[in-house]
């Protein structure tokens, strides 16, 4: 499959980000090591968390230069996404096995 360049009309957009990648990358391991310790989780299912946390939360995109008319979504949320993900990864797990 071809990469695809982040352009749109001659436009750079491969700098916008989502605010809520850091904060989950920064709390996800909190969350699986004091409520999930005894599951040893697979690769893919830290990436199906992460990413099925990033679609449970409100999108948070930024771009140098932008003005931020929202608050932050506040930590008891982000940790609930990451829970909510967490477990969904847990109930249909995915292995290679399969």
């Amino acid at each position: 499959m071809a990469e695809i360049e982040y352009r749109i009309n001659g436009v750079d957009v491969s700098k916008i980000k989502n605010r809520n990648e850091k904060r989950l990358i920064q709390t996800i391991p909190e969350i699986l090591e004091s409520e999930y310790g005894d599951y040893l989780f697979e690769p893919l299912d830290i990436e199906d968390i992460y990413a099925l946390a990033l679609n449970i939360l409100p999108a948070r995109y930024v771009q140098k230069g932008t003005i931020i008319l929202s608050e932050q979504l506040s930590k008891d949320d982000l940790k609930n996404s990451i829970r909510e993900a967490t477990d969904r990864v847990l109930d249909n797990p995915t292995r290679a096995g399969k």
